[in-house]
């Protein structure tokens, strides 16, 4: 069994260090400030946290490689990893961080860890079981950021729309110690409205779709407002294999990796196309976690912090946003349930 393990010698520390000074290790570690609607300074930890802008996605690693990117990606020098119980990889993860944090000398707090809560543990006495069970798969003592991955519940063979009582459920999580921020993914803004005007604490992180083909303007611009930092998933649009075939339409846009624009810009910046897409995401103020299980384009993603984009190139690439609309996450059909209502291509 193939592994990046084997097609890539384990680097030493000081040859790591190297190429991570080499790639920009300070700008991929420029971070996202919580605002001050979020300090809740539970169990004296510090009351401001900040999320590196360059992070590590884990959702579709393979459980034969996984722990190997993991271990890799915190070797290049990502100091913000992405996880979720959905993923069924928490484990394989956990043992990945543990073998990178070891290997460069550095301890837990040192990285940013997110995970989340999956739908079927929505109910008010399941949140806290299913965190620690997370816990436990990583390795860890605690999560710097806990989110509610959908607003859906699943309970008795059916889906559903349900999300307050099981945000009033993570709100006490806060005082346990196990997790020190809250927050969401893939809420609609009518369901993040209502999430904030009947619970106590406003969420810290929303994490959802965006990418130059769902660029998302206005709802960005609102959590900027409303002092919600953002965290974009799938930032390279439709290079994941889940989202079908690219073709050249509203349906089936071009991959950004041969998508003419871009191409064009990353040639001028002497960057590669995927630099361009992460960079432009960087530079729109919210973090990104794109995810690879082969070395050399974890440690490509990584450099796209020294990906300098100019005015002109955010106009160009804003345009992809009208040309080729397109949302690629969206389960409402197969879930039966409405999702991103009042959002572009809901």
């Amino acid at each position: 069994m193939a592994s990046i393990a084997t097609t890539i010698v384990k680097v030493s520390s000081l040859s790591v260090a190297l190429t991570v000074t080499l790639l920009g290790l300070s700008r991929a570690q420029e971070q996202i400030h919580l605002g001050p609607n979020h300090n809740h300074n539970h169990n004296n930890h510090p009351s401001v946290a900040s999320i590196p802008s360059l992070g590590f996605g884990t959702w579709n690693l393979d459980k034969s490689n996984t722990s190997d990117a993991v271990s890799i990606a915190i070797q290049t020098g990502y100091r913000h990893l992405d996880c979720a119980a959905a993923y069924s990889n928490e484990k394989e993860v956990g043992n990945g961080i543990k073998e990178g944090l070891d290997t460069i000398g550095l301890d837990r707090s040192s990285v940013w860890i997110t995970s989340k809560l999956w739908n079927d543990h929505h109910q008010t006495d399941q949140v806290e079981q299913a965190l620690d069970k997370t816990l436990d798969d990583l390795g860890l003592e605690y999560l710097d950021l806990y989110l509610m991955h959908w607003p859906v519940t699943s309970s008795g063979g059916r889906n559903y729309i349900d999300y307050v009582d099981t945000w009033l459920a993570m709100e006490k999580l806060l005082d346990t110690g196990k997790v020190r921020h809250i927050g969401v993914s893939n809420f609609s803004p009518h369901q993040l409205k209502q999430l904030i005007d009947q619970t106590t604490i406003k969420p810290s992180v929303h994490q959802f779709e965006l990418h130059p083909y769902l660029q998302q303007v206005d709802f960005v611009q609102w959590h900027k407002n409303n002092g919600i930092s953002v965290t974009a998933y799938s930032p390279l649009a439709n290079l994941n294999p889940r989202y079908g075939s690219p073709g050249n339409s509203k349906d089936a846009p071009p991959s950004l990796l041969v998508n003419e624009d871009v191409t064009k810009i990353a040639k001028e910046h002497g960057c590669t196309n995927a630099q361009v897409a992460l960079a432009w995401g960087m530079g729109r103020g919210y973090s990104v976690i794109p995810k690879s299980q082969h070395a050399d384009r974890i440690k490509e993603n990584f450099a796209s912090v020294k990906c300098k984009l100019e005015e002109e190139d955010y106009k160009t690439i804003g345009k992809l946003g009208q040309q080729y609309l397109k949302r690629f996450n969206n389960p409402s059909d197969s879930w039966d349930v409405r999702l991103y209502e009042g959002l572009e291509d809901a």
